[in-house]
């Protein structure tokens, strides 16, 4: 599978989501609009990946992969808007996972982290999203994000 050219990068996605560290999961965005972003990522190869247990790194780890792919979205697609701004977002929610692989760790490649808005307003938005190794799905599903008030998200921040 073919990358393209990373329009942000690893330290620019980490200005972007409060994740820091080894905890940022993506190396950059290969692209976005206002309802799709897709992103990659190698960190799932890393043996200091913080979400590994038992040196293994398991498949629903990749939503989290997921949730930090739809943040930077997120934060991309209100960018301009009255509603711009980093805000803490919770996931409520998972719908119709698929998982067709049982580990992340052993896929010798980057992933490729695929999120589509479905729908939403300013606090709440329902988003699909599908992890991809060399053109094969590995994680599928659907789910919740709410947003917190902007006050609070300046507290947490």
């Amino acid at each position: 599978m073919l990358i393209g050219p990373v329009l942000i990068d690893a330290a620019g996605i980490a200005g972007l989501i409060p994740h820091a560290g080894a905890m940022c999961l993506l190396d950059g965005v290969l692209s976005w609009d206002a309802q799709r972003i897709q992103c990659t990522a190698t960190s799932h190869r890393s043996p200091n990946n913080p979400m590994r247990y038992n040196n293994r790194l398991g498949i629903l780890c990749g939503v989290e992969y997921a949730a930090q792919a739809m943040a930077v979205h997120g934060v991309l697609a209100a960018s301009g808007s009255e509603t711009a701004g980093v805000r803490a977002g919770y996931l409520a929610s998972l719908r119709a996972m698929s998982r067709h692989d049982d580990w992340l760790d052993h896929l010798p490649g980057p992933l490729i982290v695929e999120a589509e808005r479905l729908n939403g307003d300013a606090e709440r938005a329902i988003y699909a999203f599908r992890l991809m190794h060399q053109s094969r799905c590995v994680l599928e599903g659907r789910t919740a994000v709410v947003l917190a008030p902007a006050v609070l998200a300046r507290i947490v921040a």
